[in-house]
């Protein structure tokens, strides 16, 4: 069988969440986010947010905590602006513009997002009433090309935001390896003054489902429960998530994971650049995108599944390895003596 680096997902979760679920298995306790584990669990992630003011919300899934906070702080007429790699533009089906909401894409060579591209935006959307008006600028942290944005960047674009009578929203689906690269600079009680909501992402970072929505603007807090409810997101058995982010926040194992799936990254990226070879943008996460020959990439295609990322030429592509929290030593040194043998 292939060893996958086609995502950071393809395991199940990690034995700590196993066991806390087995062990808390038959506990009654009170339903919709309401039990002991969730509210347990929202109290750590204020404590390291350093931030009691925000309002916390677990949801399933990455594009579901998009969905519901984009479609609940926007008026029907008002729109989001998001980098062209962005989640929300292409691996969603339409999932935003179904609830009635244009997402205007700008173009970025690293898949962040700069004030002078939102102003460009701006610019051309100034004939009121007859265009969309943007309000939401839509940020990932680490992007979908694995690069991350450093604080200073974050504090530019929360300015800018703020000047603007914009609302700054980042999707932390991989946010955990953002914080934990050895570039990173960020911290989550930064994210909860900087950014008006974000996403502690847990699907790709060891649970076996859930994403936990921080809301730190307090106007966009009331009634977000609604929506949540309202986009069938409210799970009776609420104490599945919040178990599972209790167990990731006890003794920073969410933080844990992120680092071990960066750490075997790293060890590909190394590897590679020791013989020579360039990748599509600079990565420190747990996604990079080496361009490679055809022939290499077809041999490696014997053992390994990843993604044919983009064609640079008739010849070399540049593939996407993401590597998890559960990548072995083994697979990372099975994927390099390859590399070694063959480049």
């Amino acid at each position: 069988m292939k060893f996958s680096f086609k995502n950071d997902y393809s395991e199940g979760c990690h034995s700590k969440i196993l066991e806390a679920l087995l062990r808390n298995n038959t506990d009654q306790q009170a339903g919709y986010g309401d039990d002991e584990y969730s509210l347990k669990a929202k109290i750590l992630i204020k404590e390291k947010l350093k931030n009691q003011d925000a309002a916390i919300y677990f949801v399933s899934g990455g594009t579901q905590a998009n969905l519901i906070v984009i479609s609940s702080v926007l008026k029907p007429y008002q729109c989001v602006i998001a980098a062209s790699t962005g989640h929300i533009l292409n691996n969603e089906t339409g999932a935003i513009e179904a609830t009635g909401h244009k997402i205007l894409s700008i173009e970025t060579e690293d898949g962040k997002l700069k004030p002078s591209d939102i102003q460009l935006v701006l610019d051309n959307h100034k004939n009121i009433p007859h265009q969309v008006m943007p309000k939401l600028v839509y940020i990932s942290n680490s992007t979908e090309l694995g690069t991350i944005y450093s604080k200073e960047e974050v504090k530019n674009l929360s300015r800018y935001c703020l000047e603007n009578n914009l609302y700054l929203f980042m999707d932390g689906a991989r946010l955990g390896h953002a914080l934990t690269s050895e570039m990173n600079d960020l911290t989550l009680e930064d994210l909860s003054q900087l950014t008006d909501i974000f996403y502690l992402g847990g699907t790709k970072n060891g649970a076996l489902i859930g994403e936990a929505i921080i809301i730190n603007n307090q106007t966009l807090q009331e009634d977000f429960a609604f929506n949540i409810k309202q986009k069938g997101a409210l799970l009776a058995k609420g104490r599945l998530l919040g178990i599972q982010f209790l167990e990731l926040m006890n003794n920073d194992l969410y933080f844990d994971l992120a680092n071990h799936a960066n750490q075997q990254a790293m060890k590909i990226k190394n590897a590679l650049l020791k013989r020579g070879v360039q990748f599509l943008s600079d990565t420190y996460t747990n996604q990079i995108f080496p361009i490679l020959d055809q022939k290499l990439i077809d041999i490696l295609s014997e053992k390994f599944d990843f993604y044919i990322w983009k064609n640079i030429n008739s010849q070399s592509s540049a593939i996407r390895l993401i590597t998890s929290w559960n990548t072995s030593d083994k697979a990372v040194d099975d994927f390099v003596e390859i590399i070694n043998n063959h480049l």
